[in-house]
């Protein structure tokens, strides 16, 4: 008997008739024979309701009593699912995450997992029961409840699966499957049938929604067979899997995009060792990430240096870069927040070169001038003006064929 560890996400438990769905599909999944664990959400914006109430009382809410608070979200949902699944003489169970002992460090929330006990999860199992699982939340070694931060739902069903050893984590979503770009930008996007975790979790870091970051890298991790499918549509879904050797691999698996950029420069900087981190430790210092970086080195010893952070810390940088300039005896800072990075991604890079040429070549034919340059071994981004996103998506796409399966 195939155990597997269904997750689905707010919008799929968005009203009680959706809820109602689920409960369906589960008892259909019964009838197969399997064995599941249902991890759930909130219901579609039950968390943000929350977190208007939590600011209604305190500007900055206590973390230990904003998890206590958004924990409940989900225990609406697991109770009347389990509700549904009685009402279709499906035997089921709810759990809270302190219940199923979902261990998480005390981090509040923003935890992480440290263990699962699942002896209670499986005696429940062995009974023949359907067991519904609260995402998000765990409980930390002092007792308190904890939420592992926006999206933490998946994570907490692929952590199941990986403790249960289950066969399959399937990811329940709006989405039939992960496409080789946005389908809402380029109508020729093409759903995958699989993609590697390398690619996937370059995908979510790079701006697609479909799979939380984290959820993919604990998959990796422990080896967990992952599958994105749709709640309201059947379909084989795009299976999240390690590369085989026997796997037919494309050369580019898709495109990633992110409009959330901003981009600094800070102009004619003396070129001496230990400026980068002079420039780079006070933004730092104040909790902003910082993502592709670019120096140019000019005759006269200075150097100009460019780098990229997430939109909303733009204001926050540039304020920071201009209080420094003076320090770093810079001849000006400048920015930009019209920016978006375009990325291609696929595994198949390793072993074919060319690919940066043709995707610069692609690009200079359509007139759209890149603004910086990253790559990795499975990744080449670009820094385009905002304007030129999904021209540039579209015309990627087309350059690389991506609406046509391998061969």
């Amino acid at each position: 008997m195939a155990l597997y560890v269904h997750k689905y996400g707010g919008t799929s438990v968005g009203t009680v008739e959706r809820i109602r769905h689920v409960a369906d599909k589960i008892v259909q999944a019964r009838r197969r024979g399997d064995d599941l664990v249902v991890v759930v959400s909130a219901m579609s914006g039950e968390t943000d309701r929350l977190l208007g109430l939590a600011k209604q009382m305190q500007e900055r809410p206590n973390p230990r009593e904003l998890d206590v608070l958004l924990s409940t979200g989900e225990q609406v949902t697991i109770a009347l699912l389990c509700m549904a699944l009685e009402a279709r003489d499906c035997p089921a169970v709810s759990y809270t995450g302190a219940q199923a002992r979902i261990l998480t460090d005390a981090a509040h929330t923003k935890a992480r997992i440290l263990d699962i006990d699942t002896a209670k999860i499986r005696r429940d199992l062995d009974r023949g029961r359907v067991v519904v699982v609260a995402g998000f939340q765990g409980v930390s070694e002092e007792g308190d409840i904890t939420t592992l931060g926006r999206g933490g739902s998946d994570t907490t069903a692929v952590a199941l699966a990986a403790a249960l050893d289950a066969d399959e984590c399937r990811i329940y979503t709006d989405v039939d499957g992960v496409y080789t770009t946005d389908p809402r930008v380029e109508p020729k996007a093409r759903r995958l049938d699989r993609i590697t975790f390398e690619e996937m979790l370059e995908m979510a870091s790079l701006g697609s929604k479909v799979l939380q970051i984290r959820a993919v890298e604990f998959a990796g991790k422990y080896n967990v067979p992952l599958r994105v499918l749709s709640t309201f549509d059947d379909g084989p879904g795009t299976l999240i899997t390690y590369e085989e050797e026997d796997m037919e691999q494309a050369l580019i698996s898709g495109i990633a995009f992110n409009r959330d950029e901003a981009k600094l420069t800070v102009e004619g900087v003396p070129d001496r060792p230990g400026i980068a981190a002079a420039i780079l430790g006070p933004v730092a210092d104040a909790n902003i990430e910082v993502d592709m970086i670019v120096q140019n080195v000019a005759e006269d010893d200075t150097t100009d240096f460019t780098f990229t952070v997430h939109r909303n810390d733009y204001p926050k940088a540039l304020e920071i870069l201009e209080g420094v300039r003076e320090e770093l005896n810079a001849r000006k800072v400048t920015g930009d927040d019209c920016i978006v990075k375009v990325s291609l991604v696929g595994v198949g890079m390793r072993s074919h070169a060319g690919i940066a040429s043709k995707m610069f070549r692609a690009l200079a034919q359509e007139g759209i001038n890149i603004r910086m340059i990253s790559t990795s071994e499975i990744k080449i981004s670009v820094v385009l003006d905002e304007k030129y996103l999904e021209l540039a998506v579209r015309t990627l796409h087309d350059a690389f064929e991506l609406d046509k399966a391998p061969a």
